[in-house]
């Protein structure tokens, strides 16, 4: 029986978080043979998280990459339902929706002009989805009066996931149906040879195709590959609480924290973003703070046991958008990396866009432009976003 480093694939893909799986399973949708390499376990980067929010940008100032973020969001129930009638996992998804606080006259007036603009964007008439003004005192019940004195905004497009039940679906599925080694760090790819050069020793893998979606660390390797530095990783820090009885409230946005509630009983706090940072661990004072501002804003989180702390560095583009396809002065070597925030959102319909380039077909959701190497490499990288 051919193993990983006698077998030979069409494609082989670095990074086992969420851009990394969803690449392989389009792949494998596709017809192609696939490698997963992994430099540690899958989820160990910042895919592993715990808090699950698929927010949608809102519905303003439009753009192809608000567009494509709608289409993914609007599209995802439907794929996580197909991933899971095909694994038997539950990946914990519900489309719970999101309340936003309005804290001032001039955020009222902002949040009303764009809920006339989300029924041109969202077209609630077709797919149900709405962005509404409620008055003061609306589901008090859960986020506090205090915190939203001009009333809330309460909008249905948002959902959640649990990013690790999702992630442990990703992989039974491409387990049963592609080739996914652990412990195998990607160093380099030999065009050459077709091979994919792995660190430690490791004897090459074969392939024609190499995907490079090791999250943070992929920058690296794009930079060896590339000459150039095109990202950096923010650390981010979230909470899990027990919850049970809040199974069924909507996600809050508040004081730029995240209180999300998931269907096994827990609620999600987070996160923090960090460009400064020593390490990749949870820091107590950081949690200390977390839980101190959720419960400002949202008292039933109050004597609340923490149940897990979670920190990871999130991989961010110098130019804020993903850097998805193939890399300049490489016929075979593609990226899907730079996630940061709203990666869980789109990364199938990222998948489906990839794997389209790389099998010479059009995408039925084009990637924007500023998804594209040409707005991250070159001369526009010199014009960094900060």
């Amino acid at each position: 029986m051919a193993t990983a480093e006698t077998a030979s694939y069409d494609l082989a893909i670095s990074g086992a978080g969420i851009f990394g799986l969803s690449v392989a399973y389009a792949a494998i949708k596709a017809g192609l043979s696939v490698v997963v390499l992994e430099k540690a376990h899958v989820g160990a980067g910042s895919s592993g998280g715990v808090l699950g929010a698929l927010m949608p940008h809102m519905p303003a100032r439009w753009n192809p990459k608000k567009e494509f973020q709608f289409q993914a969001l609007a599209c995802l129930e439907d794929r996580v339902r197909r991933l899971e009638a095909e694994t038997g996992h539950d990946c914990g998804y519900a489309r719970c929706g999101r309340i936003l606080p309005l804290t001032t006259t001039d955020k009222l007036e902002h949040h009303l002009e764009r809920a006339q603009e989300s029924k041109l964007r969202w077209h609630p008439e077709k797919t149900g989805f709405s962005y509404v003004v409620e008055p003061v005192g609306s589901r008090s019940d859960w986020l506090s009066a205090n915190a939203a004195p001009h009333g809330i905004v309460y909008e249905s497009l948002a959902a959640r996931i649990s990013p690790r039940a999702y992630l442990a679906a990703l992989a039974g599925y491409f387990r049963g149906h592609g080739t996914l080694v652990e412990g195998a760090e990607v160093t380099g790819f030999d065009a050459d040879t077709s091979s994919v050069i792995l660190g430690n020793g490791r004897s090459p893998i074969k392939a024609k195709g190499l995907v490079v979606s090791g999250g943070f660390a992929a920058f690296d390797l794009i930079e060896h590959l590339t000459g150039e530095r095109i990202g950096r990783g923010e650390k981010g820090q979230a909470l899990l609480l027990e919850g049970t009885g809040l199974e069924d409230h909507p996600a809050i946005y508040c004081d730029g924290l995240y209180v999300v509630p998931h269907a096994n009983g827990t609620v999600a706090i987070g996160s923090t973003s960090d460009r400064d940072f020593e390490d990749d661990t949870p820091s107590p004072e950081r949690s200390g703070e977390l839980m101190a501002r959720a419960m400002n804003f949202c008292p039933q989180l109050k004597g609340r046991k923490v149940l897990s702390d979670w920190a990871g560095i999130r991989p961010r583009c110098n130019k804020r958008d993903p850097l998805i396809g193939r890399l300049p002065g490489h016929e075979a070597v593609f990226a899907a990396t730079g996630g940061f925030k709203i990666s869980f959102g789109i990364a199938h319909l990222v998948a489906d866009a990839l794997i389209a380039e790389i099998l010479g077909r059009d995408a039925d959701h084009p990637l924007p432009e500023t998804f594209r190497p040409d707005h991250h490499f070159g001369r526009n990288r010199l014009d960094a976003d900060t």
